[in-house]
């Protein structure tokens, strides 16, 4: 994980003792360069002053939760980069705010208390295995289809699926 020791992480938490052990297994891993914050409104102040190549943000603070702060990241004009990597930290794990998130354009979801394992398969399927942007009228963010399921059979939204039903149906052939 000695590759980690390059990346630009910001982590934000309104709760000071989650982040200290957020940033103590990010350490434990190399990590070098973690600015913390407590809220989603300094994420926001930091995005747009300094070099992140990674946020983790908590679902709930104040004034500005995580939600929210990935929405503006995602989808203000003056973003700063709406194709940040976005990792979503939360004690609540409920589907709809799983949902919730993920509508925002998190790339992905971590549940307190957090693990190192946990951080760490995270943070390696954003960097290893991207997925690719999605923009519709409605949203803006990661592919929220994690896989392509080949016995999938519709209802196909998307002007790719007819081709990769085409492509998978000749080499079938």
């Amino acid at each position: 994980m000695s590759a980690l020791q390059s990346l630009h992480i910001l982590l934000v938490d309104d709760n000071q003792h989650m982040r200290a052990i957020a940033s103590a297994i990010l350490q434990s891993a190399g990590v070098r360069s973690i600015r913390e914050v407590s809220d989603g409104a300094a994420a926001l102040d930091a995005v747009r002053d300094h070099a992140v190549d990674l946020a983790i943000v908590d679902f709930n603070m104040f004034p500005l939760d995580g939600v929210e702060f990935t929405r503006l990241i995602r989808n203000s004009p003056d973003s700063a980069n709406p194709y940040l990597p976005i990792i979503m930290m939360t004690g609540h794990s409920e589907k709809s705010r799983v949902y919730e998130a993920r509508d925002a354009g998190v790339t992905e979801f971590v549940v307190k208390p957090i693990t190192a394992k946990a951080v760490f398969d995270r943070i390696q399927a954003v960097i290893m295995r991207p997925r690719p942007f999605v923009k519709t009228e409605d949203y803006f963010g990661p592919d929220r289809r994690r896989v392509n399921s080949p016995n999938f059979r519709g209802p196909f939204r998307r002007s790719t699926d007819q081709i990769e039903i085409e492509d998978a149906g000749s080499s079938a052939a």
